[in-house]
């Protein structure tokens, strides 16, 4: 700026040249803050005295010049210093609430998306990692017995208290401090503290960990902490503002939550159903079937002891006793259509080998599944199978079905396929409707691919685990 100034002095005035160096001070207190500035201020018109007013007048020029461009400088510097240093400071907190809210809205769209509750977590847990440049950040849940479990971990440095490890609160921790006062909290240091997790801390070089409950119903259903390395502190607030990404994570599990009950309690419903349908299979097996059975016993007990003379009574005679094998032959249908003994009895393979023998038409059946199978597993594959021949028979006017069952590693795969006339919808008011959502509420999944004139194919899968979880609880 010196050299700059030295070639401009013949052709402006002295006191002209001082603007070169308050254009210094300007770009130094904007990019380097007031402290620099007011030191390059007192330089600035230093070197100005110095250089540029003449020694003939320097006595009483410089005084009068130096206190007003000194002044002048220095008002500049703290006045310019001031503003930018506000304005990188506000620019610093938009940005990160700019960031702060793409986050949220990453994790509201997971939400919404109804992913599982793990991966709620993790990226969670990983966005508040990032955020706010931890060195880690954790997920934990409490458990009934007074430990926490981790759900989900970010790190930049290696952990031992690591997802799925469940360990007691038995020293200083942000999840002993979150679940006793169930507010956000704060460590400054975990120096001399004890416990696994002041342990693991202070073994990462961890100096302090802000945390955050996460309230689901009322209750603290768990923890997200986040811990630096640095001397610096986390910025204030920061364990506040970790409550709009606790109130997502408690809204994914309270989702959740719902969902499991909601299938819980369509399980239930259907399992009342088959129930049901079993009772009255059994009734009508015990009572009116076998009341049929030992009416037309009777009939044909009496039509022997008819005389031959009397053949118009014997006629009328076999005509009830025609009539009651009929109605017994009906019965016996209906009962099978409300609960197949044969599926009680012998299991799923039997009774699919029954439903294709009584089909219309060729039906080629393929079952890969060893021994029984959960009764709810049965049950539904059963009606997967019946609804589909059904369909294939009165609505496709199909000429051949294949069926497929398999048990695969965690579900049961029903497929039915035939070649019939296509077009069928589970909007359509059919039983299809009624097969999905028996399908669905043993947590499984059916699809329905069915072009008009191209045949249908029919599958659903039942998971196992759904079946167990469900016993156990």
């Amino acid at each position: 700026m010196t050299g700059i100034a030295k070639l401009l002095e013949p052709h402006v005035q002295p006191v002209s040249l001082l603007t070169l160096y308050l254009l210094v001070v300007l770009l130094i207190a904007v990019v380097w803050g007031t402290a620099l500035a007011v030191v390059t201020s007192v330089l600035s018109v230093a070197v100005y005295v110095t250089l540029f007013v003449d020694p003939a007048f320097a006595l009483p020029i410089a005084d009068t010049q130096t206190a007003v461009a000194l002044g002048v400088f220095l008002i500049t510097a703290v006045v310019v210093g001031t503003l930018a240093s506000r304005l990188q400071r506000a620019a610093q907190t938009a940005e990160r609430l700019t960031e702060e809210q793409s986050a949220l809205r990453r994790v509201a769209t997971l939400v919404a998306k109804a992913g599982p509750p793990s991966a709620v977590f993790q990226a969670v847990t990983s966005e508040v990692g990032k955020l706010y440049d931890a060195d880690l950040a954790r997920m934990e849940r409490y458990e009934t017995d007074g430990t926490v479990t981790g759900v989900a971990a970010f790190s930049r440095v290696p952990v031992h208290l690591a997802v799925g490890q469940r360990f007691a609160l038995d020293g200083l921790s942000v999840a002993r401090e979150v679940r006793e006062t169930g507010r956000p909290v704060r460590l400054e240091t975990f120096r001399g503290a004890e416990g696994a997790i002041a342990r693991e801390a202070r073994g990462l070089g961890i100096r302090s960990s802000v945390g955050c409950p996460i309230l689901v119903a009322g209750r603290v259903w768990g923890v997200i902490a986040a811990s630096t390395k640095s001397d610096q502190p986390f910025p204030p607030n920061t364990e506040t503002r970790l409550a709009s990404f606790t109130e997502l994570v408690a809204t994914a599990i309270g989702n959740a939550e719902s969902r499991a009950e909601l299938r819980a309690s369509r399980a239930r419903i259907v399992a009342t159903a088959d129930r049901t349908r079993r009772r009255i299979e059994r009734d009508l097996h015990d009572g009116a079937q076998q009341r049929l059975v030992s009416l037309a016993l009777q009939v044909r007990a009496v039509q022997a002891l008819v005389p031959r003379e009397l053949g118009e009574a014997a006629q009328e005679l076999e005509n009830i006793a025609s009539g009651l094998s009929a109605a017994l032959d009906e019965l016996r249908e209906t009962a099978r259509g409300i609960h197949p003994a044969i599926l009680a009895e012998g299991g799923l393979v039997p009774a699919l080998k029954a439903l294709a023998r009584r089909s219309p038409y060729p039906v080629q059946l393929t079952v890969r599944a060893n021994g029984r199978l959960p009764e709810p597993i049965e049950i539904g594959a059963y009606y997967v199978v019946a609804e589909a021949l059904t369909n294939a028979a009165k609505h496709a006017r199909a000429s051949s079905v294949t069926v497929v069952v398999e048990a695969r590693d965690d579900a049961l795969h029903v497929a039915v396929e035939d070649d019939g006339d296509g077009g069928a919808d589970f909007t359509a008011g059919t039983g299809l409707t009624g097969i999905r959502d028996r399908v669905e509420a043993l947590g499984g999944r059916v699809s329905l691919h069915s072009p008009p004139a191209d045949g249908t194919r029919l599958e659903a899968d039942l998971p196992f685990a759904q079946q167990t979880t469900s016993a156990a609880g």
